[in-house]
């Protein structure tokens, strides 16, 4: 093994460690002790406000140290690997993060078929993740992805609105119905049970992603949610989640959510499908745009010699 892969394996190691540590240092919901949050008009708490997760899981929910990119290829060094071709031109913002892991012991026990599926997602991530196509994120990753949703708090319905994809959803306070139709966001029917308030999530299609390292689920999801106020300033977020179909039993994934507190603080849109028409369209163009197939060709020929090494 190389000095390059052992270091690898041995900041994975710790980081996996330290992971574990950090997630049983702060409490789960419903143990935020000694803050009761201020109350609605109706006796319940008080969760209104823009929120944002400050955590790297939406590149992976698992720990995970920093690589060079997503998509990735190897060259005839040992155990280098080098952007794909697509994303060559990215450089370091198209690097991946380090980052801890927000999944509850660290392991997704996956099914072995749905585990075989999990590794093929993420080693065809440009042309699989539906993040990349501006499909609504889904529950859970919607709550975690690197933008601020708007939690919008009413007696019989909490609505969630997020940027990307302009992506709503209303929690019915006390419901039980089921969707007419699977969708991506789901249905959401809540509950509250002291400081927390539960949503139940059923009803999905099986077009998202938990995360861009190809986790994934079928249409037999089922996310049971918890936010939890720790802080005026901070929620405890847990998701359990379920789907017999790729998990063999339910797992956990938890994280603090934070307020934006700035005084002009708002949601802004992300109306992204205009810019994917090209990249899902384009080619049906009467003339379609040309490809620059070849990375190192357009570096040469089209990049200005001041921008090149």
């Amino acid at each position: 093994m190389s000095n390059w892969l052992r270091n690898v394996a041995l900041a994975t190691s710790t980081t996996a460690a330290v992971a574990i540590f950090a997630l049983a240092a702060f409490p789960t919901a419903g143990q935020a002790p000694g803050y009761r949050a201020r109350r609605m008009a109706d006796g319940h708490p008080d969760l209104n406000g823009i929120w944002q997760a400050v955590n790297t899981a939406n590149w992976d929910l698992q720990t995970h140290y920093a690589r060079p990119a997503l998509a990735v290829r190897p060259v005839g060094v040992e155990a280098t690997m080098v952007p794909a071709a697509p994303v060559l031109a990215f450089g370091a913002v198209g690097g991946v993060p380090a980052g801890l892991g927000v999944v509850e012991g660290e392991d997704i026990p996956y099914l072995p078929a749905a585990a075989a599926k999990k590794k093929e997602n993420g080693d065809n991530w440009l042309a699989r993740d539906p993040e990349i196509k501006c499909f609504q994120p889904g529950v859970p990753r919607a709550t975690y992805m690197p933008y601020p949703f708007q939690i919008v708090q009413g007696t019989n319905t909490v609505t969630m609105a997020y940027e990307f994809a302009n992506a709503v959803r209303t929690i019915d306070i006390g419901g039980k119905e089921r969707a007419n139709t699977d969708s991506w966001m789901g249905r959401s029917n809540g509950r509250w049970e002291g400081e927390t308030l539960v949503v139940d999530v059923t009803d999905f299609n099986d077009q998202t992603w938990f995360d861009r390292a190809g986790n994934f689920h079928s249409d037999a999801l089922h996310v049971v949610e918890r936010y939890t106020a720790a802080s005026p300033d901070h929620l405890i977020y847990e998701a359990t989640i379920e789907d017999p179909k790729v998990f063999t039993r339910p797992w956990k994934i938890r994280m603090p959510l934070y307020r934006r507190f700035e005084p002009n603080a708002q949601v802004f849109e992300y109306n992204c499908p205009p810019f994917v028409e090209e990249l899902m369209y384009g080619k049906l163009r009467k003339t379609p745009l040309p490809v620059v197939e070849d990375f190192r060709k357009w570096y040469n020929d089209v990049l200005p010699s001041d921008r090149r090494n």
